[in-house]
This record gives structure tokens, sequence and C-alpha cells, in this order.
């Protein structure tokens, strides 16, 4: 309820937040969010928490990838493998 209205519950977007939040606590920092355009509540409200739940938790490593008809392979790889690079960089650095 700190990320999103407990009556906000169009969609997939709410679920999204919780899942995020849940894999943090559980120990995991590095997720990647993939969705599809199409679903709006999922990206406006999973894609809109990204920046509050990474100021809540800087360890956080997150980043979402998009997938629809206009996403190209390469931009969607590319964006991976610069969340993994960050995710080596961090673990080499502790």
């Amino acid at each position: 309820k700190h990320y999103v209205s407990l009556g906000n519950q169009t969609g997939e977007g709410w679920f999204l937040t919780g899942e995020m939040l849940e894999l943090i606590h559980s120990g995991v920092k590095n997720i990647v969010c993939t969705q599809p355009f199409g679903c709006l509540p999922n990206h406006i409200v999973g894609k809109g928490v990204i920046k509050e739940v990474r100021r809540e938790h800087p360890e956080a490593n997150i980043v979402a990838i998009d997938y629809d008809p206009g996403a190209t392979r390469v931009n969607q790889e590319n964006r991976i493998k610069l969340m993994l690079a960050n995710a080596r960089q961090t673990a080499t650095e502790k």
C-alpha cells in the first residue's frame, strides 16, 4: 500500500509491484520485469513504481523490458545485457 493504492486493482500493475517487492524482501537484487505493452495498467503502474522502489531499495537492480510488435529484439537484449553487467559489477564490488 506504500507504493500503490489498495483500491487500484485493475490489470496486473498492482500485482507486479507486489511481486517486485516480494523478490527484494526475499534477497533477490536483480529483476527483469518483462511485460507486454498492450497491458496498459501493467505498463503504467509497473514501470511507474520502479523509481520509487529503487529509491526505497537502492540495492535493487530493476529493468523493465517491453515486448510488443514495435520493440526490437536487439534493444531488448541490450537492455538485459546492461542490467547483467551492472549486476556483475555490483557483485564484484562486495
